[in-house]
């Protein structure tokens, strides 16, 4: 049986761990679907059906965790146990757990949950990185970039990895290159102007015409449509996490928020302003909405991604009370 459970919030690790799969099972055709989107039925029947262009194929289930109806649970189950050597499922979540039959289903050495790193484990990882890059870097800036940038490996190496091609390389100190907090703050910052992330503060505020020159510069920039919904799903599962919050405590103080991801000054602005807007069944709607226009983005009718992104957006902004 080749099937994979890869769960959790840290969405570099999980990609390298699905990349490992594909890697190991190089050759196979490769089908993507969105739990929530397409019924089990579906996607048992991509398993069982044999490609016409290669003897091999992968399966990856995006947003498992909405696999939760009893009958689509016993399908699925029922059909990973009868696959064969030629196919591969993997079952990918944000979540850190699935409905428990499924996660039975699933041998225990291909179940992993990726969490998000210590906040020691994160500057070290900086640090790591620049100096394999030629670069030194203090604590003081690894703290500036983690103000800046979301809060998982594969945020931190798309951002430092632009970083690298920006910083001066004639600035040394004892023959190395040394990273400036000035630098990182200019360019992280205007980097911020066209992220998803500012994007979803724009949202949170309920600021249509802000909310929507920022897509359309992102899109402009070449920014995928996907890594832009990626961004704001991101942004509104850590909404439902600060809305349980909320509800759980009456309140959110600092060490509550930090545990959820949400340390910066700026996120906890954006989440307070998001949180007047949206009630937690609000949240869900948008989270529906993104996979939603998810599949669409993946279509035909992508050819019309700038209209597809405005509706999208402004949906989102409707959704809020």
């Amino acid at each position: 049986m080749k099937a994979y459970i890869f769960l959790g919030p840290e969405l570099g690790k999980k990609q390298d761990a699905l990349d490992a799969v594909r890697k190991s099972f190089s050759g196979a055709e490769e089908s993507v679907f969105y739990a929530g989107e397409v019924s089990a039925g579906t996607i048992t029947d991509s398993l069982k059906t044999k490609s016409l262009f290669a003897e091999k194929r992968i399966v990856i289930v995006k947003n498992a965790e909405l696999i939760k109806k009893k009958d689509e649970i016993e399908i699925l189950v029922s059909c990973i146990r009868g696959m064969d050597d030629n196919t591969v499922l993997v079952l990918l979540s944000d979540e850190i757990k699935l409905a428990s039959a499924l996660d039975e289903a699933v041998p225990k050495a291909n179940r992993q949950v990726f969490y998000e790193m210590f906040e020691r484990e994160k500057h070290e990882w900086i640090r790591q990185f620049f100096r394999r890059e030629g670069f030194s870097i203090d604590d003081d800036s690894t703290a500036v970039i983690l103000e800046l940038v979301e809060n998982n490996t594969a945020a931190l190496k798309r951002e430092c990895s632009r970083l690298v091609h920006f910083l001066p390389k004639d600035r040394t100190e004892n023959t190395v290159n040394y990273v400036n907090r000035e630098d990182l703050e200019k360019w992280l910052s205007h980097n911020r102007e066209e992220s998803a992330f500012t994007l979803f503060s724009r949202i949170a505020t309920g600021d249509i015409s802000k909310a929507l020159e920022a897509a359309a510069v992102m899109l402009a920039a070449k920014e995928s449509a996907q890594s832009i919904l990626a961004g704001l799903a991101w942004c509104f599962r850590k909404l439902c996490d600060y809305l349980a919050l909320l509800e759980n405590h009456g309140e959110a103080n600092s060490f509550e928020m930090k545990k959820i991801g949400l340390s910066s000054p700026k996120a906890k602005d954006d989440y307070i302003a998001a949180a007047r807007r949206y009630s937690a069944e609000d949240a869900e709607a948008c989270l529906a909405l993104t996979a939603k226009y998810d599949v669409l983005l993946r279509s035909p009718a992508a050819a019309l991604e700038n209209l597809l992104m405005d509706r999208y957006i402004l949906e989102l902004i409707k959704s809020g009370s």
